[in-house]
């Protein structure tokens, strides 16, 4: 997969990823804008072509057949979003039970236009006890740059504040969604 994906995705497309994934065994990675379908192609074309074992959760209805097993080999997980229940703390279990977790997450939760990212990933974060990376999705520049990792602080107003600035210019599929 990893010669499919450099040749789809850097050699056929023109992307280019700048850096690597952190090395470490736990951590988040957020990835924005996310404002198309084609984020999803392009960030797991990433994933391989850089040997990251990164997961997702994405909603139930994608794991059911016909196509289900795929999204679970691409590693994914389903949620079923329609439940009140405590996913951050359910996510929290997952680092915990795992040696080695690394989950992918769009802030703004959806393709749609929001005024505010969501705070799961954050409270995600703190509560595993792990640091955020972040990657771009620019499809202006063609790039996906993944950041240092960057550990939460007691400041979350000062650490949403921080993450914008990486993402500040950054252009996604639809623009006009950002």
């Amino acid at each position: 997969m990893k010669f499919l994906s450099k040749l789809i995705l850097i050699d056929i497309m023109g992307w280019k990823i700048v850096n690597d994934f952190p090395d470490l065994k736990k951590y988040i990675i957020i990835a924005a804008p996310h404002t198309s379908w084609q984020d999803f192609p392009i960030a797991i074309m990433a994933k391989f072509i850089k040997s990251a074992k990164v997961n997702y959760i994405g909603k139930a209805s994608l794991f059911k057949p016909p196509f289900g097993f795929l999204f679970r080999w691409l590693g994914g997980s389903p949620v079923d979003r329609s439940k009140s229940n405590d996913r951050v703390k359910a996510i929290i279990d997952l680092f915990d039970s795992h040696e080695q977790y690394v989950l992918g997450m769009s802030p703004e939760g959806t393709r749609k236009k929001v005024e505010k990212w969501k705070t799961g990933f954050y409270y995600i974060a703190k509560g595993a006890k792990v640091p955020i990376a972040m990657a771009t999705l620019d499809f202006k520049r063609k790039e996906i740059k993944i950041s240092e990792p960057f550990y939460p602080t007691n400041d979350m107003e000062a650490d949403f504040k921080y993450f914008h600035q990486y993402f500040d210019g950054v252009e996604g599929k639809k623009p006009n969604l950002v």
